[in-house]
């Protein structure tokens, strides 16, 4: 410490001169976080039109304007900001992480400067300043300590490590990790008891909480499974386009056909190749999804992570707060010979003195509360209080209170005369108090160093090989993760006495911090979709492997669990290791950037990684995660600003219900792709057919885009909205690399699209023939079986697997207000004056209703017939 001092030039005594401290902090800056601007609205409405399939409509709309179809050039720049204008207002919060890191700076601190102690902003504390601390101040700056008196700190936020630690000015050995740096203090933490005086050695960003900060501002967001695939979705049809448009061109130019005419055709077709309604209704069953998701206790933050969901393979999840409950509990009690009790059961033991088990644990939980300086509300107040204390000490508390005994009752009987702090040398406390025929000292500490001063075991001597029994339980306890203390006490006639020697030992109590209930259903249901948990936190080896055990990640009590310090880069990793690591599921003392590398080593294999955390120490990760998932009610608020989705009620089960709606949403998504692409297969089909045989056009451009727009939209967000089915859960993650849309869609894209194409033109040929209609007439005949065979379609899109009349689309009832509202539009395009001279419509009339009517059903008839024989099981 003499050498640090020398360094930073202060004498911790009297602290630095107030020039000195002006000096450095014109010199170094001010103790704060670097402020970074998040994106501007501008920049945020900008990035709605990043998708391929957006570019391919304005593409579309210039050249409609280019050859003057100024309706049709309007109605696809409506499409465009209307997605645009959803895609924004969903996501205008975009991510604060930086604001709410920064937030955890702006408090005051207590500072020794030229021998005065005075408050002052802690953005002004510089290298070498004098902190002085009490229990409940936030550390406002890296420091290492100089003086302390029984002093722990809650590193949770920071490390993971669920209990409060203790800290000792004492130096470490340079390459100790992190969480067991004793003689260090770190921005961003908290005393939770005692207090010390410590030297600032890092200040801002070069602190360890500024170092995370610059690990979030680094930790770069891929694009999730949606976008991908539909770039790549987008990159086809702008591939079919081109050629499409070039072979209907060229074959123009070889028959000698004008080329303007020629063109117009290869524009229609361009319109007809592209599903202007993708966008719109993608953007819409996704902002569906979250609310639901909303409604279920999990907030997401932004679209696309709702997808992602579902394709979900591995759960990376911190246990402090997540898996567990992020409190201390006692959970058992060993006294007498040996006898265990299991406190987590809340029975009362009674007031029995009977000089057996039960009056041997009454006694110790009278010395556990004696020997305590934590509070809880008082009983029976009517008030919601807090505890207050030391996490182990309201443990022991509340085991007591449920056994019947009070604090406020045990001092009243007894009073404190004398306490000796705990001291992290000796790992012991004790307080003396005064009773009836003079004094009782109760002591509490670490098993080993109770042991060592205990000469009696009530009225009998403390052997030697007793105390090596008890040292074997205090040992397998600690195995299970728990924290063991020892209890003792002594008979004295004086508070002034030597307090450790000549105790009488009562025995052991093991706290833990018990798994949430729900949890081990939670990770039953993540296995059997065939999605992985796997552990990775800030606390101890053993502790993370007895939760693990306890929750049903693991039923091997050998289950291996790697240190942080055994992960090493992952760039150095060996094909070999890089294998290994990736089939456990413990790691245990993990920093954030080996948090990181755990989850970029699962992305490179091919996983979408959803990482759930509630700490500073997660926000790295939950950024760098396909999906972070972030503690609602525990959470930081760094942690809550970095995830894709903060989880209101805290529990693990309410990602599995999230990962359901994930599925269930690509699963509609894929759906109604299907239906637009096999609805756009049937415009593109039949204009090229009738381009190639010299026919009039069965469809005209500005009806393509009415169609596209209208009649498909409608049903295709029908099916976007749908429930989804309770198998989802019971089939394993998809392929991350799998689209949209496989072979058997594309398939089935044809087929379905080859129907309804061969009923639009044969209800042209018809009109004409029968009906006797002119071409531009018999194309209202043609226009009309189109618009109704593909709303018709939408019935085609049930599974194989589901009943002819009662299944997923049928009873949706989205689908049927769809079918209404389509079939009204139809008809205002066709009995509105303005709109039929739009869209170039005629009405057809009783016979040409009949023929719409007959050629409109056979897509819909045929396609069911289909789907019943593929239902039919093979021999």
């Amino acid at each position: 410490m003499e050498e640090l001092a020398r360094r930073l030039h202060v004498d911790t005594s009297t602290g630095l001169a107030r020039a000195e401290s002006s000096r450095r902090l014109a010199a170094y800056g001010s103790n704060s976080l670097v402020q970074t601007r998040g994106p501007s609205l501008l920049r945020v409405f900008i990035y709605q039109f990043r998708s391929l399939i957006v570019l391919l409509l304005v593409a579309a709309g210039v050249l409609s304007f280019s050859f003057g179809d100024v309706p049709e050039g309007v109605a696809i720049c409506v499409v465009i900001l209307l997605n645009a204008l959803i895609g924004f207002l969903t996501e205008v919060r975009a991510i604060k992480s930086m604001e709410a890191l920064r937030r955890l700076g702006t408090v005051s601190t207590r500072v020794r400067r030229e021998s005065d102690e005075f408050e002052i902003d802690a953005e002004e504390l510089v290298l070498g300043d004098v902190v002085l601390l009490e229990a409940g101040d936030v550390i406002t700056a890296d420091l290492r300590l100089v003086a302390c008196s029984r002093l722990q700190v809650d590193e949770s936020p920071l490390t993971g490590e669920s209990m409060p630690v203790q800290k000792s000015p004492a130096p470490v050995a340079p390459d100790t990790v992190l969480a067991e740096r004793s003689c260090m203090l770190y921005k961003g933490t908290s005393l939770t008891l005692g207090s010390c005086e410590a030297v600032v050695v890092s200040t801002g960003m070069n602190t360890e909480l500024g170092r995370i900060y610059s690990l979030v501002e680094q930790a770069e967001k891929t694009a999730t499974p949606l976008e991908k695939r539909l770039e790549k979705l987008g990159r086809r049809l702008i591939v079919a386009t081109g050629v499409i448009g070039l072979v209907i061109v060229g074959m123009g130019a070889a028959a000698g056909k004008e080329t303007l005419l020629m063109i117009e055709t290869a524009i229609a077709l361009s319109v007809a190749a592209i599903p202007e309604g993708l966008p719109v209704v993608a953007t819409i069953a996704l902002a569906r999804g979250m609310l639901r998701m909303a409604r279920r206790n999990a907030l997401v933050r932004n679209l696309s992570a709702v997808e992602t969901l579902g394709s979900t393979g591995v759960i990376c999840t911190d246990k402090t707060g997540t898996l567990t409950e992020n409190r201390m509990t006692a959970t058992v009690a060993v006294v007498g010979g040996g006898s265990r009790f299991d406190l987590s059961e809340h029975e009362q033991w009674g007031d029995e003195d009977d000089g057996g088990p039960l009056s041997d644990l009454r006694r110790m939980l009278e010395v556990a509360v004696l020997c305590n300086n934590a509070a809880l509300p008082h009983p029976g107040s009517g008030q919601d209080g807090v505890a207050v204390g030391d996490p182990t000490e309201i443990a022991l508390l509340e085991a007591a209170r449920t056994s019947g005994i009070e604090k406020h009752d045990m001092h009243s009987r007894f009073p404190e005369r004398r306490e000796v702090p705990f001291d992290s040398t000796t790992k012991l406390m004790a307080t003396f108090h005064q009773t009836a025929s003079g004094f009782t000292a109760a002591v509490k500490g670490a098993p080993e160093a109770v042991l060592s001063v205990c000469s009696m075991h009530g009225p009998v001597p403390f052997l030697e090989e007793e105390k090596e029994e008890w040292r074997e339980r205090s040992a397998q306890l600690a195995s299970h993760g728990l924290r063991v203390l020892a209890f003792a006490s002594r008979q004295v006639t004086s508070p002034d006495v030597e307090a450790y020697r000549d105790l009488s030992f009562l025995g052991l109590i093991a706290m833990a911090d018990p798994p949430r209930r729900d949890v081990r259903t939670s990770i039953d249901l993540c296995q059997e979709a065939g999605i992985r948990v796997i552990m990775v936190t800030g606390d101890q080896p053993l502790t993370a492997r007895s939760i693990a055990i306890s929750v049903g990640l693991t039923d091997d009590p050998d289950e291996k669990v790697v240190h942080g310090s055994d992960v090493g880069s992952i760039d150095d990793l060996s094909p070999d290791e890089r294998e290994n690591l990736i089939r456990l599921n413990i790691f245990s003392r993990v920093s954030p950037e080996q948090k990181l590398d755990i989850i970029e080593l699962h992305q490179q294999n091919g996983s979408v990684v959803a990482m759930t955390g509630d700490g500073v120490n997660d926000a790295p990760a939950l950024k760098k995660a396909d999906i972070g998932v972030a503690m609602g009610r525990r959470g930081t608020q760094v942690a809550r600003e970095a995830a894709d989705m903060v989880l209101k009620d805290d529990a693990f089960s309410t990602i599995v219900d999230a990962v359901a709606q994930g599925r269930a949403i690509f699963s509609n998504i894929r759906r109604f792709v299907f239906y637009l692409m096999s609805c756009n297969v049937s415009e593109i089909m039949a204009v090229s057919l009738a381009a190639m045989v010299n026919a009039p056009l069965p469809i005209l451009p500005l009806q393509i885009l009415f169609l596209n727009l209208v009649t498909d939209v409608f049903p295709a967000l029908a099916l976007g909205v749908g429930k989804g089915e309770a198998s989802l859960m019971r089939a394993p993650p998809r392929d991350p690399r799998e689209p949209i849309l496989r072979k058997p869609q594309w398939m089935g894209i044809a087929g379905f699209g080859m129907l309804i194409t061969v009923a639009t033109l044969a209800s042209l040929a018809a009109a004409v023939r029968l009906l006797g209609m002119e071409p531009e007439e018999a194309v209202t005949i043609s226009f009309l079986t189109l618009a109704f065979a593909q709303l018709w379609h939408v019935f085609n899109m049930r599974d194989r697997s589901s009943g002819l009349l009662r299944n997923q689309i049928t009873s949706n009832p989205m689908v049927w207000i769809a079918i209404a509202v389509c079939i009204g539009l139809i008809f205002l395009a066709l009995y509105v004056p303005a709109l039929a001279s739009v869209l170039q419509l005629t009405a057809p009339g009783g016979s040409g209703w009949a023929m719409v009517a007959g050629f409109s059903l056979l897509p819909l008839l045929l396609g069911q017939l289909w789907l019943v024989l593929r239902s039919v099981p093979r021999e």
